[in-house]
């Protein structure tokens, strides 16, 4: 996800959001720009955080993802590339639904290429993750059934959090899961929220300014005046 703003020139932040789209669990990193040094250093920390074993990985086609180095770390850590959806034109939809609902939501549209913005957005990231992962239930899209007019419509799941999925798959050790749930019980919502409230508050201040000035110079010169008196030939039969 780029934090370019309104324009593209330059050196900007790029978000790395990883989702899994089974239990919904999110992992998010900023980083200076979209080099593939950075988006390396930023799978190999989703890796590690995430509290199971990643064996595969949805990219799109960019070359910060399909390159030679993150190849090469994919084979050594057996993580195979997918496509979610092969041969869709919006083969990615699931992460970019959370791109909007996640970044775009919490972190904004504005113009990030600062040390100290990207120090912000990774602060904010970490209380999002908690948040979405062991807070907040999701509900899931299981068959089709009908309505009592006869149209189709989705049925879902019961609302669960990420954190509650992923201990229903039996993946984790009985060590692992007390440990997630010891973590999730010292979590405080009231002060999450507060603290992302802060920290979406120094955004503003950081970057606000900044990105409505690149937006009002992107807007292009008035045009000049019609000159008065200007007539309209109108146009003539014989």
């Amino acid at each position: 996800m780029a934090h370019c703003g309104p324009t593209l020139k330059g050196e900007f932040a790029r978000t790395v959001n990883l989702t899994d789209m089974h239990i919904g669990w999110v992992f998010t990193r900023t980083v200076r720009n979209n080099a593939h040094p950075h988006i390396l250093g930023a799978l190999k920390t989703g890796i590690t955080k995430i509290p199971y074993k990643v064996t595969g990985l949805d990219f799109d086609n960019g070359t910060e993802f399909l390159n030679k180095a993150v190849i090469k770390w994919a084979a050594d850590m057996e993580i195979f590339f997918t496509r979610s959806r092969p041969y869709k034109k919006n083969d990615q939809a699931t992460i970019e639904s959370k791109n909007n609902h996640l970044v775009r939501r919490y972190g904004f549209y504005y113009r990030y290429d600062t040390d100290e913005e990207r120090a912000v957005l990774n602060r904010l990231w970490h209380l999002v993750n908690d948040r979405l992962n062991y807070l907040t239930p999701t509900i899931k899209p299981i068959s089709y059934g009908c309505s009592r007019d006869g149209h189709r419509r989705r049925l879902y799941d019961k609302p669960q959090t990420p954190l509650d999925r992923l201990l229903a798959a039996g993946v984790l050790s009985a060590a692992q899961q007390t440990e997630l749930l010891t973590y999730r019980n010292s979590l405080n919502p009231a002060a999450i929220a507060h603290q992302i409230a802060d920290l979406q508050a120094a955004l503003l201040r950081l970057a606000k300014d900044k990105t409505e000035q690149l937006y009002l110079a992107a807007i292009p010169a008035a045009l000049p005046a019609l000159k008065a008196g200007i007539r309209i030939k109108s146009k003539t039969t014989t």
